[in-house]
């Protein structure tokens, strides 16, 4: 399969839409996401990504994301299976869109959201320049070191990582067309759909 972006972009131009939306951990993307899914009138289909790490107690395997096992992923990544995929800290888990996934959703004309990080949004620009890139910003860091605390999942030396790489990814958003400000979630989703309906 050719990863040529020009032939990428030829083959879904008149077909799905990839919509990509990344911001630092805490911002409240899901939320946001899951709130403009329920209503946008368009074909709006999340992606569901894979990862290394464990389920939470609240989380099921094809939903939240595809748990794979460590050698697994691996394997799949060796073979290019993933259309992107990164290690979030070092010696950490691993997270990635498996792309016949999108591809083959895509191909059926649904606009697929892909919620990954930065480095994994670039990736997928990098791969189909027509691509929808959104940043979602936070009102301000304090607000991202009050929702990690809230969240109880991880230790202190874990949220003080994702702070350093929600640092990293704020450097990084200028490379995104659009940006949203995720203040207050009824006027953000109001400005995400507003977006979405723009581009149709």
């Amino acid at each position: 399969m050719s990863n040529d972006p020009s032939e990428q972009q030829q083959r879904f131009r008149h077909n799905g839409r990839i919509i990509v939306v990344s911001g630092p951990s805490g911002v409240g993307k899901g939320t946001l996401l899951k709130k403009v899914l329920q209503t946008a009138e368009l074909p709006l289909e999340l992606s569901v990504s894979a990862t290394t790490r464990a389920p939470r107690p609240d989380e099921k395997n094809g939903v939240e994301y595809f748990f794979l096992p460590a050698d697994e992923f691996h394997w799949r990544r060796e073979n290019g299976e993933f259309l992107e995929c990164f290690e979030i800290f070092r010696g950490g888990h691993w997270y990635g869109t498996l792309r016949n996934t999108v591809e083959s959703r895509c191909a059926a004309g649904k606009w697929i959201v892909l919620e990954i990080d930065v480095q994994g949004g670039l990736s997928v620009q990098r791969q189909f320049p027509d691509a929808v890139m959104i940043f979602i910003h936070p009102k301000n860091v304090d607000i991202l070191k009050e929702r990690l605390a809230k969240r109880g999942t991880e230790s202190q030396e874990a949220a003080e990582q994702r702070l350093q790489q929600a640092a990293q990814e704020l450097k990084l958003a200028e490379r995104y067309t659009y940006h949203i400000v995720n203040d207050d979630l009824n006027v953000a989703a109001r400005e995400l759909m507003d977006l979405l309906k723009s581009i149709e």
